[in-house]
């Protein structure tokens, strides 16, 4: 588990991911969350994966891919220290949607599903609150998404030809 020290605390408060939550409920899920390393060049979690584990970047940066229709890897985001990723698996119960590398030495604590579980079943409030963060985040991500594709598709001899602008409504 991952040790409970007011540095890690302050660290955890300042993520989208912790928003909100009650000191008691915020050490709670601390005493949940497992310490994991990677070294540089290490695969995290790689895309297709059964996923059961979410995860929240204490330090290092990792680069986030996916494998493209033709077989090339496109590479699609980096995420550094605050940053969580993997809760898609929680949410839709599907496999891994993106290979997530180790640029550099990385630290991450890693949320299980079933210690998310049991977290709701202790404090429906503040797992409301999480899913909530989550959904947040998940929904500027959508916003990034959405405006990188209106960049493409209007870019003067884009690499994107699969998408067709229209006309605004």
């Amino acid at each position: 588990m991952a040790a409970g020290s007011p540095e890690l605390k302050a660290f955890l408060i300042e993520t989208p991911f912790f928003g909100g939550l009650s000191d008691a409920s915020l050490a709670l899920l601390i005493s949940m969350l497992v310490e994991r390393h990677f070294e540089a060049g290490a695969t995290v979690i790689a895309e297709g994966e059964p996923g059961r584990s979410m995860y929240i970047v204490r330090s290092g940066n990792l680069l986030v891919s996916k494998l493209g229709h033709s077989g090339c890897v496109i590479d699609i985001n980096r995420l550094g220290p605050g940053d969580f990723f993997g809760e898609m698996t929680l949410i839709e119960v599907q496999n891994r949607s993106a290979t997530l590398i180790a640029e550099s030495s990385v630290v991450v604590y890693e949320l299980t599903a079933r210690n998310l579980y049991t977290y709701y079943k202790a404090d429906i409030y503040a797992y409301a609150m999480v899913m909530q963060n989550i959904n947040r985040e998940l929904c500027r991500r959508l916003r990034r998404a959405d405006a990188r594709m209106a960049e493409l598709v209007n870019a003067p001899h884009g690499p994107v030809t699969q998408f067709r602008a229209r006309p605004k409504e």
